[in-house]
């Protein structure tokens, strides 16, 4: 198996009010959110992002981490599962001249307001069956996304992800350590339909045979 890694480190970390976000969080606003259409990315804060736009402070910091951890060089190919609008393929491709990239989502929404370079290069998909042969992608990533699947699901996509990619991925998912984390996470969740502990992510990552890299999102 892969390892616990956090190849997001340099993201940069946003101030959030925490127990305001919380407090505001209704089943309503989670069945909006959970439909991923404009609501989710452009709509009100309560039902996603509240707008979701591209600023290159987010993932250019990223993308070295990215690419001195798996060699990526001109030809070396990356999908990006969960891609909404292509940010972190448009920073890939332009910091590394020459990469190939790919990108799904299950939104209609994303991949039509996707930023304009990246358009050829996204499509609506699933992630539980991903539009690719065996072994097409030297990286697979997916950041927040397999966990908006109920448990099966998600490891139908991990199943998947290890079966697109040559060898080397990256997740992350929802997760806690403790019950105070627990309780925050429950409470912050928009989308996650599938919530478990550090120590059950990575026993459940075993028993579906997902090999790659992962780290937590924990609020």
């Amino acid at each position: 198996m892969g390892k616990e890694i956090d190849l997001l480190v340099n993201y940069p970390k946003t101030k959030r009010n925490l127990d305001e976000r919380v407090a505001s969080k209704t089943e309503a606003d989670r069945a909006i959110a959970r439909q991923f259409g404009r609501d989710f990315f452009d709509g009100d804060r309560r039902h996603g992002y509240g707008g979701f736009n591209y600023f290159p402070r987010f993932w250019q910091p990223v993308i070295p981490t990215f690419q001195e951890y798996w060699g990526l060089q001109k030809g070396s190919s990356v999908l990006d599962v969960g891609c909404g609008k292509g940010f972190m393929l448009h920073d890939l491709a332009e910091l590394i001249p020459g990469i190939v990239v790919k990108g799904i989502d299950i939104s209609q929404y994303a991949i039509e307001n996707a930023i304009d370079d990246m358009k050829p290069y996204v499509q609506v998909a699933n992630a539980l069956k991903l539009p690719f042969p065996d072994d097409s992608f030297d990286v697979v990533i997916s950041i927040n996304t397999v966990h908006n699947l109920e448990r099966k699901e998600c490891g139908q996509a991990l199943q998947e992800i290890e079966r697109v990619s040559r060898g080397n991925s990256f997740i992350t998912v929802d997760a806690y350590r403790n019950d105070e984390e627990k309780e925050r996470m429950y409470a912050w969740n928009l989308t996650a339909k599938t919530i478990m502990s550090v120590d059950e992510w990575i026993g459940f990552f075993k028993d579906v045979g997902y090999t790659g890299d992962y780290f937590w999102f924990i609020p």
